[in-house]
Formats: C-alpha cells, structure tokens, sequence
C-alpha cells in the first residue's frame, strides 16, 4: 500500500548576518517587497545598531512584522571573559547546532582589533597551537562569521567605528575561503558595517592554491602568513602543511600575492625557546623578507597546556629582534593580550579562562 509523501518542511529562515545586500533584495522581492528596502535594513542594523524591527519607523508595518519570515535577527548566545587591564576581551560563541567558537577583541591606545574564527577547530595541527589539537569539526558559514563582528561591536558599544579585523582565531581561514570571502563583502557593504579592506587581514599557514584564488578576488585585503620556521625540515615538524606547500613554493605565492594587490604581505613568526629562535634563523628570516614586500611580526610563544614549548626569555627575543631588525623591511614584536584568560595567539580551542 502506497502513501502519500508529506509535506516538504519548511526551508529555515537565513540568518540576516549572511545576506549580502543584493541577496536580501532578492529574498524581499520574492516575497513583494521592494528592493530598495534591502538598504534600509542595512543601515538600520549595521548603522543604527537596531535589532527591533518595531523600531524602524520608516518600514512598512507589515514588513516590520513580517521580517521574521525574511530573515533572522537573533546573535550566538555568547560568554565574556575580560582580562584583568580591562583590554582584551574573550567571545565563546555558542552557534545553533551547539558548537562553540572563540573569538577576541584587544584595544589599545591606537586602535582595537577584533580577532575572528573561521572554523570550529581546525584540520591543520600546527605543533604548537591550542586549536589544532582539536582537530576540525566543521567550518564556519558567513554569517557566524559576521555574527562575531556584530556580537563584539554589540558588547564593546562600537567605541571605536574604526576597528581593524584579523582572521587569525579559531580555524585556517583559506581552508573556508567560500565563506570568508562571503563575509568580507557584507563587512565591507558601505550601506552596512563598510569596514575599508586595509583595516582586514586573512592569516593563513600556507594554503598555495588559496593565496592565488583570494588575490584574484579582488577583495584587496592583507594577508598574512603563518611561517614560524626558516627551514623546510623544522618547518615540516613545526606545521605538517609544509610537506604539501614548502617554504619556497609558500613565499612565492605570498610575494605574488602582495605584487598583485599593492600590499606588503605580514610574515607572523611564533618564536620558541630554543627552537627557531637562533642568529641564523633570524638571518635566513630576514632573506625572506627582503624578498617580497613584506613586513615580520615576531610572536613571542604563548604556552598552552599540555604542550612542551617554552616562550624564549626577554633577552633572547631582544637579542633575535636586534640580529633581525637591521636586515629586514620592517620589525614588530606583537605584545601579549589576554594570555590569563586563554585569549594570546596560539590559545584558543576550548580553554576555560576560570
């Protein structure tokens, strides 16, 4: 005896956060709303920071009561861990389906930049990085993506208009290029946040193939890349991703990168006691620099628990700045923020900051 299928479920309400302002337009106009009223939703959430649609008084009332049905609203259900100088800020964002990511923001005199996750975990099992060893549950869709950008601006009251966002959380951002790229254009929609490409940067641990397909975007934002070694043979220890991309084929890539967009390419270099923190690898990373336009920034290690890696003394990470500095274009030494509450680089993955 045959039955009658049932009925199709429901398509589930995209997340306001992944639209870009085209794709919104199309969502209203299939339900007979005019376009132009994409670019009112923008401005009321990304400008206003209106979360209420009864509160946008130049809708319609039946789309300010309807807008349920065309988009959801609703933020990660998230926790806030500050660090005891009050300037770095620790999101555990907890998504729909129950996964967790971390997600950072660090403030300055300067500036602040908020620090955002690409992935839930990440596949790629760099030696010394809290995140690998959990290995990759799934990646992350624009708009959890954007949601991370929202949450913070949310809880830090958007004190600073001109924050700076890195990809360099939770996850190998190339490895979800898809969705990155997705959430770049919404952050960068004037209408919206209009985020300008030179406050964002994506890190990467040396996906080749990637490098070329986010230049070719024309996206125009930094890149930075995870190098952490001189040397294919401790690099390949340090970073199994090297096996499949050596260093050669690696700097390649980021100087065409750089070439391609007009900006000089970050060479982030985590620097472990005893490791890679000798005079020649300070010579052979300065060889490298000279020959792309680039700029170091030396990250002193920032220990995670269960991991043997040492942070070099003071006067060893002076004393490889110094041997550095005068060979290469350009020096920084990235300060320590948030390393009581599991929020440094290299610490995020799950670590309770109690």
């Amino acid at each position: 005896m045959s039955h009658a299928p049932g009925p199709i479920p429901a398509a589930p309400v995209p997340s306001f956060y992944g639209l870009s302002r085209p794709r919104l337009s199309e969502r209203l106009a299939e339900l007979g709303v005019p376009g132009y009223r994409a670019d009112q939703l923008f401005t009321w959430i990304y400008r206003k920071r209106e979360r209420s649609p009864q509160n946008m008084f130049n809708l319609p009332a039946a789309l300010r009561g309807g807008l349920g049905a065309v988009c959801d609203l609703k933020l990660p259900a998230t926790s806030v861990h500050r660090s005891a100088d009050g300037t770095t800020h620790k999101f555990v964002l907890e998504l729909a389906d129950g996964a967790r990511i971390e997600s950072v923001s660090m403030s300055t005199v300067k500036r602040t930049t908020l620090c955002v996750s690409s992935q839930v975990g990440c596949a790629l099992m760099c030696r010394f990085c809290a995140t690998g060893l959990m290995g990759l549950q799934r990646n992350l869709r624009a708009d959890e993506i954007v949601a991370q950008v929202v949450t913070m601006g949310d809880a830090l009251g958007w004190e600073d208009d001109r924050f700076n966002i890195v990809f360099m959380g939770m996850g190998e951002p190339l490895a979800n290029l898809s969705a990155v790229s997705e959430a770049i254009r919404i952050l960068h929609d004037e209408r919206g946040l209009n985020i300008g490409a030179r406050r964002i940067t994506v890190s990467t641990s040396g996906l080749v193939p990637q490098i070329g397909e986010l230049g070719a975007m024309g996206l125009q934002v930094g890149l930075a890349v995870s190098l952490h070694a001189t040397t294919d043979e401790l690099r390949s220890q340090l970073m199994p991703v090297n096996k499949r991309w050596p260093l050669a084929e690696l700097l390649d890539a980021a100087r065409e990168y750089g070439e391609t967009v007009g900006r000089r390419v970050t060479l982030e270099y985590t620097l472990l006691g005893g490791v890679n923190d000798s005079p020649e690898d300070a010579d052979r990373l300065a060889r490298f620099a000279r020959a792309l336009p680039s700029k170091v920034n030396i990250i002193p290690y920032n220990p995670v628990p269960g991991l043997a890696w040492q942070r070099p003394s003071a006067e060893a990470i002076e004393a490889f700045v110094a041997r550095l500095q005068p060979h290469a274009p350009s020096v920084t030494v990235r300060s320590t923020m948030g390393g009581e509450i599991w929020a440094a680089c290299g610490q995020l993955g799950g670590l309770s900051p109690d």
